[in-house]
């Protein structure tokens, strides 16, 4: 499949400003990516709290930042903050900022988040993170728009638009005793739940498009095709990690490919890596030899036609003959890899 323009998204609802950088903007057209595009456009020019739900990898990140970006705040800052890099000790002086000597090594003032995003936007990424203390003061700001820079008697005031995001079920948090009710409510304004990517399969090859596009780019190399076997591995393949799992699929697979088609070295599968089946001195050469041997055990050692190697493989007969010889690739009884013989690059 050669490469063509494709649309980005569905259309953006009347009066909604355009996406100015397409580095924000999700890519899909599918039903369940439409409902979610209307439900962010829906909420986006007022100053809800909105709270993204789903998995890991689909996307939460990017539907923050495009709520941003649609809204009468998109002039001002975004600033993101993820709530699992923070250690529970700073947590409150990162988000709410301190004054100099509120405790040990605190040598100077410091604004915190919610500070620097006053008049914007504030991204909570993991929100199920916090610890409780740091949830009693977000409640708060919620509430009010007030809060205390740590070791300051003065009350600040900002105006800040909250978009929190986990990929948590908060309801059965708080039903554990470890998030509060009244937070989750008052987070829950808006929510949005973004699909896992098993179910945009109609997305995967423009998606495919644009992140190969982007990869190329960043690697230095011309990618201008995907064989139709490949684009049907990635069509079939569940996506457990979602658009993160596929991104980082494709940045192997155009970092390996040879010229401008795009191959997969490693197969697709959901099986976990089995800890210290991969070398970490196991060469390039090893991992796209094992992979040529076992796909040409799965076509009975045949090159041409529908079903033989170079067709699976994506690469021309007279090419897949070449790598053979280059790698030594020669049919024997004990061509097979075994099962634990490492795969991925």
């Amino acid at each position: 499949m050669r490469f063509q323009a494709f649309v980005h998204s569905a259309p953006p609802r009347h009066g909604a400003p355009p996406v100015q950088d397409d580095t924000y903007e999700p890519i899909g057209a599918s039903e369940p990516f439409r409902y979610m595009r209307f439900r962010l456009e829906q909420v986006a020019r007022t100053d809800a709290t909105v709270l993204l739900l789903g998995e890991t990898g689909t996307g939460k990140g990017l539907a923050a930042r495009l709520l941003h970006t649609l809204s009468r705040r998109r002039d001002n800052k975004f600033v993101n903050v993820d709530c699992t890099s923070l250690p529970a000790t700073l947590m409150e002086s990162e988000l709410f900022g301190r004054e100099k000597g509120a405790f040990t090594d605190s040598h100077a003032t410091q604004m915190g988040r919610f500070e620097l995003a006053d008049n914007g936007t504030i991204f909570l990424d993991e929100i199920g993170e916090l610890p409780p203390e740091a949830q009693s003061k977000l409640l708060r700001v919620l509430q009010s728009g007030e809060f205390e820079r740590l070791g300051s008697p003065r009350t600040l005031r900002v105006n800040v638009r909250v978009v929190a995001a986990t990929n948590r079920d908060l309801a059965a948090e708080v039903r554990n005793g470890r998030f509060r009710r009244d937070l989750f409510y008052r987070l829950s304004v808006f929510p949005i739940t973004m699909p896992p990517l098993r179910d945009r399969r109609d997305d995967i090859e423009a998606l495919a498009q644009h992140l190969i596009g982007r990869l190329a780019r960043r690697h230095h190399k011309q990618i201008d095709s995907i064989p139709p076997a490949v684009l049907e591995h990635l069509t079939s393949y569940p996506w457990p990690g979602n658009v993160r799992e596929l991104e980082n699929v494709l940045e192997r697979a155009v970092i390996t490919s040879s010229d401008s088609t795009l191959r997969l070295l490693e197969p697709l599968t959901t099986e976990p890596v089995e800890s210290g089946s991969i070398s970490p001195t196991t060469m390039l050469v090893d991992i796209e030899r094992a992979h040529i041997v076992r796909v040409l055990h799965t076509s009975e050692w045949r090159i041409e036609g529908p079903r033989g190697a170079a067709n699976l493989l994506g690469l021309r007969p007279s090419t897949l003959r070449s790598r053979m010889r280059k790698l030594g690739i020669v049919r024997t009884r004990t061509a097979v890899p075994h099962a634990s013989m490492p795969l991925a690059g």
